[in-house]
């Protein structure tokens, strides 16, 4: 049997499925930030598997640039978390208020 570019489909249609319920239902900034970066991961599986597809270098490309996106945001989310913790509180989505200060 080999894989086509339907599975990857379904893969990366899995994941980001997941990780948006992750996003929606989570209070924990963490986990929430997480769940972003596994959402990216999903649409650069269907960006390399697209670019598979048609044979072009294209999407691959444009994953690079998307990967370097999403370390950005990991960098700026990490940030934002030791911030909390350094006034003592959890890392919860509602005290995001308190940054605001």
């Amino acid at each position: 049997m080999d894989l086509t570019t339907n599975h990857f489909l379904f893969v990366s249609a899995a994941l980001f499925v997941i990780g948006m319920m992750g996003v929606l239902t989570r209070r924990n900034i963490l986990i929430v930030f997480m769940c972003v970066e596994m959402m990216v991961a999903a649409v650069g599986i269907s960006l390399v598997a697209f670019s598979h597809e048609t044979a072009t270098i294209n999407g691959q490309v444009f994953f690079l640039f998307a990967l370097a996106v999403a370390a950005a945001e990991s960098a700026v989310g990490l940030a934002i978390v030791v911030a909390l913790s350094r006034q003592g509180r959890a890392p919860d989505v509602e005290e995001m208020q308190t940054l605001r200060n």
